[in-house]
Order: structure tokens, then C-alpha cells, then sequence
């Protein structure tokens, strides 16, 4: 009867960790889903662990990611969401050779900040393996509008999820010590739970414009609700990303607006306009009409073996003044690793009929803006990439005064996938101390402050556009300059803490 409450204990938590995300975004469930977890692997074995945290995994990935079924079909959705499941069953079944190994004894901090190394070591686990990994789903996204983000801004998103789950794990000992009847560590347990959650709010982010400040005219043209297909509609989505920049800069004009930059969304002109002339004309005189440089993204089909996801920063006088290349495609939806084995449980892996190669230089873009009579350096992710830390993390290190989100969301239809990726940007913004513009070909599309906050947003498959005056920052934050190093500590510390457990469990077994 334990095995089946225990179970349902990790069904029903992973369910509630998924409602502290977009679209119900209610983030306090966070941590009671991770108090929920830390109860049903209470008292279980390796095998125990592996089943319950790959229970638990499982059913939060399934509704996170439900656009993945809404864009493909039914076994892609499964499996990822089974796949992407195994990393909390791994977790599972080494939290419970430490338990059992006596490493924690009976302290009140030892067991919960172990919890806390292993949940955010597997996080950044599954943040790089396999394929480059899918750092989709981390906790911390769950937290822009808790007090606990604020952490992002010292120590980027291992941070914050190591206090998330800090946090819940205590909340899961205070329910354990109840049981036992310990009041004094049932009490004290929830109190320090508290005080994680807001041990942020005492960092005083700051969103004040260091190094000037310049107008944008963010442009979401809108593409037809069309699924996978919308692809097929690339000279339509030109059109309307030109006809909406043409009403941004009727409105800019009224308002004696000066605009600086235009920002068009990842795909905008998938008509590479290096190559055709309508787009060519289109993408030029939205330019000319702004009176100033107009990024946008475009695909690039010229490489023989493949093709790549490019921004492009266009001139009014119709000339490219700099590009970057996405780095990070995403496996099995921009390129399809194993395409013959992936295709015996779906044929939907040949819709991706050119994979998508890597580009390989940074996520920056140099940009001579004459209002401040200066270059400006524009960090420049593209989509998924606004989810990689080392890619953000290496654009503003380079000097990114700006971070620049461009997406297409197209695909995803009308679920969480945007306002997910949204919440993505407001963490981001928080860990660079950076303006973050996230500027989709649908929406949602929006203006972040460097304290996460969101100070405009669109809606979601409308044609908007959105005039923002944004500050220019230089400074570098803990998290940038340092965040490589926390998140492989974390890593480095689950492994250690892997390896001790089981080895101790294994001298124990064995009599050495």
C-alpha cells in the first residue's frame, strides 16, 4: 500500500510543479511539489528512486511540454517527455543511496542542501547531455515573479533552482519530522524554507540606464495559425512584418519617436533577402522608412550540406553590417540526430528535411547607432538559445549592452510555449542586468527591465508592434562573470556526492 501512496504522492507532485509554470504560473506550487517528491522517496531503495523520480519527471514534463504535441504529433510529445522524465529517476535513485549511506544523519540542513546539489546537478545535466541537452523546464524559469529570483542576478539559474529546491526539501523534512513527531525541526524546517525564498529579495537589482539609452521599434508581424505549415507561408510572414513595421513607423512619426533600431523576429524573412529581390526591397525600405538599422531573422540555405538560422542587422542603404548564426539548434526539431532510427516511431522527423547547422561565433552584433554617436554591442540569442547559459552568458560578457530575444512561436499554436519561453527572458534579463527585448513572429512578444520586470507585451497570434525606450548597460554582473563556474560546481558536487554515497554503500555491502 506504501509503494502505490508513494506513487500517486509523485504523480500528483509532478502535476503540481507543472501548474507553478505559464500558463497558470503559480510559482509557490514549486516548492511544494519538490516538499511532495522529497516525501515519496522518504524511505525507498535505488529501484524505488529510479521509479518514483522517473513517475515524478514524467508527469511534469507531459503537460509542460504539451506544445510539443500541438506542433508534431503524439510519439515525439511521449517521448521526450519520457526521456527528459529519466533525468529526475536518476536523481531519485541516488538521493536514495545517500539517504541510506548515513551521510546525512540526522542534522536538519545536511539532508535538504544534498537534495538541493543533486536537483540542481541533475538540472545542468540534462542542461547539456544528450545532444547539447534541453535546459527547457528548470525550475528557476518558474520564478520571475518570486522574491528567490533575485538570485539569478549573483549566480544565474543553477542559483536560483538550488533555493527552490533548498526550499521544498525542507518543506518535505517538515512533513517527515511531523510524522515522527520532532516539533522542534517540524517547525524550524518551514521557517528556513521562508527565509530562502526571500533571501532575494534583500539584492537590490538595479534597471537604471548606465551608457545611454535608445528607442526600438519591436515588430510582430504575425504568421497564420497554421502549425508546422506556417513555414509554408514565408513570403506572407515577409508582408506582414513589413506592413506592421510601416504602421510602427507611422505611429513613431506622430509621437516625434526617433527610432534607433528595428527589431524584427526569428523568421521574419525567411525569403533570404540576400538572395531575392522582393525581400530585398521589402527589408530595405522598412529600413529607410525607420531611418535606421533593422535586424531580423532569415534562414541561409547557402551551405551544401545543411542550412542555417541567421539574424541579419540590415542598413537603410540595403547593405548587411553584421550577422550571427544561431549556435544551438534544437535535436529533432532544427537538425534530427539518428534520422533512421528516429524514424521507425515517427515519419514527422522528415518534415525537417535539411537539418540546421551550428554557427559558431558568438551572440553578438556591433551596431553604429547615431543617437549615441557610438557602436552599440547587441546580444543577440536566437529562440531556444535564450534557455543555454553559456550562450547569454557569453554575449554579454563580450560586451551585449542589450539582450535581444528573436523567436518564432508559430508552430506551438495557442499554448504555454511563448509565455514559458517569456518567463525564460525575465530570468535572463534579471541574471545579465540587461534590457531584454523578446520579439516574437506571434507573440508573445515583450519589454523586460533588468529586474525582470515586464513593461510591455503583445498578445499572442495579433500583429502588434511595440515603441520602448530601453537603457544601455555595460556593467557585469556575479552571474556573468562566474555562472560557468557555479554550474558545473553544481554538476561536479552531485557527482562527487554520486559517488561517495554509493561507494560508502557498496564498503558497507561488502565489509572493505
Amino acid at each position: 500500500m506504501r509503494t502505490q501512496w508513494n506513487m500517486l504522492v509523485a504523480v500528483v507532485s509532478g502535476l503540481v510543479l507543472a501548474a507553478a509554470f505559464p500558463d497558470l504560473g503559480w510559482w509557490p506550487l514549486a516548492f511544494v511539489s519538490i516538499g511532495g517528491l522529497w516525501w515519496a522517496l522518504r524511505d525507498v531503495g535505488a529501484w524505488g528512486g529510479l521509479g518514483l523520480g522517473w513517475l515524478y519527471g514524467i508527469a511534469f514534463f507531459a503537460p509542460h511540454v504539451w506544445w510539443a504535441y500541438i506542433a508534431t504529433d503524439v510519439v515525439p510529445w511521449a517521448a521526450l517527455s519520457i526521456a527528459e522524465g529519466l533525468a529526475w529517476g536518476l536523481m531519485g535513485a541516488v538521493w536514495a543511496h545517500v539517504r541510506r549511506s548515513g551521510l546525512i544523519g540526522n542534522s536538519l540542513l545536511a539532508g535538504p542542501a544534498l537534495f538541493a546539489v543533486l536537483w540542481t546537478g541533475m538540472e545542468q545535466l540534462r542542461s547539456v547531455l544528450p545532444f547539447d541537452g534541453f535546459p527547457w523546464g528548470r525550475v528557476a524559469f518558474s520564478m520571475a515573479d518570486a522574491p528567490v529570483a533575485a538570485l539569478a542576478w549573483l549566480g544565474g539559474v543553477p542559483l536560483v533552482g538550488f533555493a527552490v529546491a533548498l526550499a521544498g526539501a525542507f518543506l518535505g523534512l517538515a512533513a517527515e519530522r511531523g510524522v515522527q513527531r520532532r516539533p522542534v525541526h517540524a517547525a524550524a524546517a518551514p521557517a528556513l524554507a521562508i527565509v530562502v525564498v526571500f533571501a532575494g529579495g534583500l539584492i537590490p537589482l538595479d534597471s537604471r540606464a548606465t551608457d545611454g539609452e535608445v528607442n526600438l521599434a519591436v515588430v510582430q508581424g504575425n504568421v497564420p495559425d497554421r502549425g508546422l505549415d506556417s513555414f509554408s507561408q514565408a513570403r506572407e510572414v515577409l508582408h506582414n512584418h513589413a506592413a506592421q513595421s510601416t504602421l510602427a513607423i507611422e505611429e513613431a512619426a506622430e509621437q516625434g519617436f526617433d527610432i534607433d533600431l528595428v527589431i524584427w523576429p526569428e523568421n521574419a524573412a525567411d525569403i533570404d533577402p540576400r538572395g531575392d529581390q522582393e525581400a530585398y526591397d521589402l527589408v530595405t525600405n522598412a529600413a529607410q522608412e525607420a531611418q535606421a538599422p533593422l535586424l531580423l531573422g532569415t534562414v541561409d540555405y547557402t551551405p551544401v550540406d545543411g542550412r542555417y538560422n541567421t539574424s541579419l542587422l540590415w542598413s537603410p542603404e540595403g547593405a548587411v553590417l553584421d550577422t550571427y548564426t544561431k549556435q544551438r539548434p534544437v535535436p529533432f526539431a532544427e537538425f534530427i540526430p539518428m534520422r533512421d532510427f528516429a524514424r521507425m516511431f515517427s515519419e514527422d522527423v522528415d518534415r525537417v528535411s535539411v537539418d540546421m547547422l551550428a554557427g559558431e561565433d558568438p551572440a553578438v552584433m556591433d551596431a553604429y547607432l547615431e543617437s549615441q554617436g557610438r557602436v552599440v554591442t547587441l546580444g543577440t540569442v536566437i529562440c531556444f538559445e535564450v534557455a543555454v547559459d553559456d550562450v547569454v552568458r557569453e554575449s554579454i560578457a563580450l560586451g551585449g549592452e542589450l539582450l535581444i530575444v528573436q523567436t518564432n512561436n508559430a508552430t506551438f499554436g495557442h499554448t504555454a510555449e511563448s509565455t514559458q519561453q517569456l518567463q525564460m527572458t525575465r530570468i535572463k534579463a534579471i541574471e545579465t542586468g540587461r534590457y531584454a527585448i523578446q520579439d516574437s513572429t506571434v507573440g508573445v512578444s515583450a519589454i523586460v527591465t533588468p529586474t525582470g520586470r515586464v513593461v510591455q507585451e503583445t498578445g499572442l497570434f495579433t500583429a502588434e508592434h511595440m515603441l520602448a525606450t530601453v537603457g544601455l548597460r555595460t556593467d557585469i554582473t556575479p552571474a556573468v562573470r562566474l555562472g560557468g563556474w557555479i554550474a558545473w560546481g553544481f554538476l561536479a558536487g552531485a557527482g562527487v556526492l554520486a559517488v561517495s554515497a554509493m561507494g560508502r554503500r557498496l564498503r558497507e555491502r561488502y565489509e572493505w
